[in-house]
Formats: C-alpha cells, sequence, structure tokens
C-alpha cells in the first residue's frame, strides 16, 4: 500500500517534472524564435546585399554599353571617310579587335562583380549559421 506520504512525495516529483518539462518547452520555443528572427535579419541583410550588387553591375553594363555606342560612331565615322576598299578593311578590322577585346574584358569584369555580389551576400547567412551551430 502506498502511504499518504509517499502520495504527497510522488505527486511533488510530479508537480517539479511538470514545471521542468514545462520550462524546457519554453526555452526551446525560445531557442527557435531567436532562430527564425536571426534567420529573417540575415535574409534581409543577405537580399540588400545582392540588391546592391546587381545594381552595381547595371551600372557597369550601362557605362558599358555607352562605351560599346560611341564605339560604333567613332567606327562609322572612319567608314565614311574611308577613301578604299582597304581602308575599309582596315576600320572593320580594328573595330572588331577592339569589339572583341572590350567584349572579352567586361564579361570578366561582370563574371568577378557577380562572384564579388554573391560572396558578400552570403556572408549574413553564413554568420547566422555558424552562431546556431
Amino acid at each position: 500500500m502506498v502511504t499518504m506520504q509517499e502520495t504527497k512525495r510522488m505527486a511533488e516529483e510530479a508537480k517539479r517534472m511538470g514545471r521542468e518539462a514545462q520550462e524546457q518547452a519554453q526555452r526551446v520555443g525560445q531557442d527557435y524564435q531567436n532562430a527564425m528572427v536571426s534567420g529573417f535579419e540575415a535574409a534581409s541583410r543577405s537580399f540588400g546585399e545582392i540588391n546592391r550588387g546587381f545594381q552595381a553591375i547595371a551600372a557597369e553594363m550601362t557605362d558599358f554599353s555607352k562605351g560599346r555606342f560611341e564605339e560604333v560612331a567613332h567606327a562609322w565615322d572612319e567608314f565614311v571617310r574611308a577613301r578604299s576598299f582597304g581602308d575599309i578593311v582596315e576600320v572593320q578590322n580594328r573595330y572588331a579587335q577592339k569589339a572583341y577585346d572590350a567584349y572579352s574584358s567586361e564579361m570578366s569584369k561582370i563574371g568577378e562583380m557577380y562572384l564579388a555580389a554573391t560572396r558578400t551576400a552570403i556572408k549574413p547567412v553564413e554568420q547566422t549559421f555558424k552562431n546556431f551551430t
């Protein structure tokens, strides 16, 4: 038979275990909420960084396009002033070489800008995950 004192002790033990379970559930809930907030903040910072990177890339591509348009206008002007077929071929060759060099250089630069933007954008997310591991 279970005595009254044992019943009280078991009831107290059950209460204590219930409080501990409740406290642990609250801690887990708070940790989860903190992780969610941190994750959201990291994602927001990351999106802001990638947006700045895309804006820089767009500005670079706009400048490149303007420069290419000026080169086309310059080449056209040289075409108009050409006096012989040989002059036309020379103008075309110079223009083609400049265009190829400029395009190759620009695509390399744009690729580096994309890579830099991606690296910068991922840093807030990486830092957040490091904090929780």
